[in-house]
């Protein structure tokens, strides 16, 4: 998992929401700025692997965006995929909620049930003699 203090983590979270705000407006200037971002990190991935034609991010932006605007037929397999990929969890809801997707917020898991044999062999309170 990336450092929240890199940079590199910095930038990626900024193409999520860059994703996130093109789902909402689908303005030319939005999906210019995921270009932008999405360069950059090729950029620094193919720094990382000495490999200049690294397009992860390129491509993935321009399929993305084409999901987004409806231009695929497997649109919803594309954003659900990607949906899925998003770690914060309110980055997650909001970006399944800009593009049409339901996704239910898990349930808080119950106070677990206490183990009846737990406190067996103790002695009650005020009976313990010193």
């Amino acid at each position: 998992m990336l450092n929240p203090l890199d940079g590199s983590y910095r930038l990626l979270h900024a193409w999520k929401l860059a994703l996130l705000r093109f789902a909402v407006t689908q303005d030319e200037c939005d999906r210019l700025n995921i270009a932008a971002l999405a360069a950059e990190l090729d950029r620094l991935g193919g720094r990382r692997t000495g490999d200049e034609t690294f397009h992860f991010f390129r491509r993935s932006s321009s399929q993305l965006c084409a999901a987004i605007s409806g231009q695929l037929q497997n649109a919803a397999d594309i954003l659900d995929r990607f949906c899925k990929q998003i770690e914060a969890p309110r980055l997650r809801l909001a970006f399944a909620a800009a593009v049409g997707i339901t996704y239910s917020v898990p349930p808080l898991s119950a106070r677990p049930k206490r183990n009846p044999d737990l406190f067996r062999g103790l002695p009650a309170r005020g009976s313990a003699s010193l």
